[in-house]
């Protein structure tokens, strides 16, 4: 889309120029560091839509869509530390790169300077922004410990876990739409209808990425397959495989799951089978698209004119068409 490369080129420009204190060194070089990683950017880019679907110019919401970017990363750096990640998009980790003490620091320095950005939001809509963005920030957090909760838990349902990926995921690119919406001045309605397409979108995200980790290709996906069958991770697949195998399926299926040591392509490869014998990839792939028409009915009820929508709706097929 031709129409992205023009947010994320401001996006990235934007990040490269934020003036940093020139000391402690060790404290702001990190923060570089991570945001130099790159990424999709679809946060930013999301708000920034939503301010021009509305007829304002983008601009007026830089700040603050550079802000939001700046608290994902904050989120992915501490991400990193708690999961002892060693790569994150083909580089070392700030951690390892420097040390856990430092990427602590370092990414509460970068969720407070998250917050400056925010502050930029225009005069007449400036509180209403920062209550949007600290709630969104709150419910993350409360997403992320649910996620901790589960790794002890063999009884995490279904509900449960869609619950989890709404809050850690979801809801931030539910608020990058709504804080856009409101720096245009949009309607009350058309911003929450806004916010509920970006829920239901980020919804399928994040089951895509569950399902690209086991059916995905590899070279296209930019990681190994598998990382979440090897740690036993409580996701969509294997919480309902768990719910759904039986007999001799069920058995193998808890035998994996329970090993210490094995052939990490063996465990991938059986894992993977189970799945797919007792329909976890259909299952998955129709939740996917449960969320995304939801969520495209949702846009279309917003009160603007169809071609307004346009970017939104071919992003939406993008993010849930991708392989990576």
């Amino acid at each position: 889309m031709e129409i992205l490369e023009k947010y994320i080129t401001a996006i990235n420009e934007g990040l490269a120029a934020i003036p940093y204190p020139l000391e402690p060194d060790n404290l702001y070089a990190p923060v570089r560091y991570e945001l130099s990683l790159g990424g999709k950017r679809i946060r930013p880019v999301l708000m920034l839509m939503a301010c021009e679907m509305f007829g304002t110019d983008y601009h007026r919401a830089m700040a603050p869509a550079l802000g939001l970017e700046m608290f994902h990363n904050f989120t992915l750096l501490h991400d990193d530390v708690m999961d002892n990640a060693d790569v994150r998009r083909g580089k070392p980790t700030v951690h390892k790169v420097w040390n856990e003490n430092t990427a602590v620091l370092s990414g509460d320095a970068m969720q407070i300077l998250a917050y400056v950005q925010m502050t930029e939001a225009p005069d007449f809509c400036r509180k209403e922004v920062l209550d949007i963005f600290s709630k969104t920030a709150l419910e993350i957090c409360e997403g992320q410990q649910y996620d901790m909760e589960f790794e002890d838990r063999s009884d995490v349902t279904e509900k449960e876990y869609l619950n989890m990926i709404r809050l850690k995921t979801a809801v931030l690119l539910g608020g990058a739409l709504k804080i856009g919406a409101v720096i245009a001045e949009a309607h009350p309605f058309d911003a929450a209808r806004l916010y509920q397409f970006g829920v239901n979108i980020g919804l399928a995200f994040q089951l895509k990425d569950d399902y690209l980790d086991v059916y995905g290709d590899s070279a296209v996906f930019g990681k190994n397959i598998g990382g979440d069958i090897l740690n036993n991770k409580k996701t969509y697949m294997l919480i309902n495989a768990l719910r759904l195998s039986e007999g001799k399926d069920r058995e193998e299926l808890l035998s994996w799951i329970s090993k210490k040591e094995y052939d990490p392509r063996e465990k991938v490869r059986c894992v993977t089978d189970i799945y797919t014998r007792v329909g976890i990839k259909e299952l998955c792939e129709n939740k996917m698209q449960e969320y995304y028409e939801k969520g495209i009915g949702l846009l279309k009820e917003i009160n603007v004119e169809p071609q307004y929508i346009e970017p939104l709706l071919q992003l939406s097929a993008l993010l849930i068409e991708r392989e990576n």
